[in-house]
């Protein structure tokens, strides 16, 4: 799948069905004075978040969407009729921005969740609405108004609790396949994960938790080198990192710290999110060796916290692994409520 997670489009709402002019005509009634209508509301443009979507692919294709124009009044005290609301769908986690002033208008998080980014004009007023002891007999009416139309920016992230970061061919794809029933394309070279890979993971309670390969991170990603600026934001709105790193690398804790720098830089908090430090392919080398207990050591020492020891391809260590997730997201929810 093409993942497109940012997409600007141009919203039209509809314009105000115009006030009429008209007179009673009616047999017996001499004197039937005014009975123009008001004119329809112009129909707004909506945005409904909807579970079934996970992209903003569709946006590639039409960019200007505009909501139906209100009817013109009719006589006999006639309103027009209404324009139609234009709906638009998009994913869960799409968040929405004037694309002229960058001003945060709207994020829908939740599926079901709306937000009106146009509204529709006023319908303009009937003759009848000009009645007065001074003018008995109005010829004039309103026109109906113009609808807003805005240039937005959509801007998607991903709505995972748990975040997989490292660099590339650290495992990432690989023990998301293995804790999830997700598929990602695995080999051995840089960037074969091109988009974010999600991956729902069952929890002992039964409910699962949705993990996110978030893909693209080197030295320099906070920049905009690699594909690293484009995912970086989908971390915003983990409740937790899984920083994956390969102990089979040349310098395992330069790679640490790479990753830990870019988050950092980045900003908008990333760096104090919790974070679990698991080290992969152990399968490669000799856990007993004396370089290895110093290297997991020297992590212990750099994370302040435990290092998980791990093989996604050998399945070694990946229930403590994922026991300590469900322990740290239960920690998380219960400090928010």
């Amino acid at each position: 799948m093409q993942f497109i997670d940012q997409a600007e489009i141009q919203v039209e709402a509809g314009k105000g069905g115009d006030g009429m002019v008209a007179f009673r005509r009616e047999k017996y009634v001499p004197a039937g004075g005014p009975s123009g209508g008001n004119g329809g509301r112009g129909g707004s443009v909506i945005l409904v978040a909807v579970e079934n979507l996970q992209t903003l692919l569709d946006f590639r294709f039409q960019r200007i969407f505009k909501a139906e124009n209100g009817k013109r009044g009719g006589p006999k005290n006639m309103t027009g009729a209404s324009g139609s609301d234009r709906l638009i769908e998009v994913p869960p986690g799409t968040m929405i921005y004037d694309a002229e002033t960058e001003e945060l208008l709207g994020d829908l998080v939740k599926p079901g969740q709306s937000f009106c980014v146009a509204k529709g004009g006023k319908g303009g007023l009937g003759n009848k609405h000009f009645l007065s002891n001074s003018n008995r007999a109005p010829e004039y009416a309103l026109p109906g108004l113009e609808g807003e139309t805005r240039m937005l920016r959509l801007e998607l992230k991903l709505l995972a609790e748990v975040g997989i970061i490292g660099l590339p061919n650290a495992g990432k794809s690989t023990l998301i396949a293995a804790l999830s029933a997700a598929r990602p394309k695995i080999a051995d070279y840089p960037f074969t994960t091109l988009v974010p890979n999600l991956g729902v993971v069952r929890k002992p309670t039964g409910d699962g938790t949705v993990f996110a390969d978030i893909p693209g991170l080197i030295e320099g990603a906070s920049a905009g080198l690699g594909l690293g600026h484009e995912f970086l934001r989908h971390i915003e709105r983990t409740k937790l990192l899984l920083h994956l790193i390969d102990i089979t690398d040349i310098n395992p804790v330069e790679n640490y710290q790479t990753i830990q720098n870019e988050l950092k830089v980045y900003g908008r908090n990333l760096k104090d999110k919790k974070q679990i430090l698991a080290l992969n392919k152990v399968d490669a080398v000799d856990l007993e060796s004396e370089e290895i207990q110093e290297l997991v050591s020297r992590f212990r020492e750099m994370s302040g916290g435990k290092v998980f020891l791990i093989s996604a391809v050998a399945g070694i260590g990946l229930k403590e692994l994922i026991e300590e997730v469900w322990q740290v997201l239960e920690l998380e929810e219960s400090l928010i409520q």
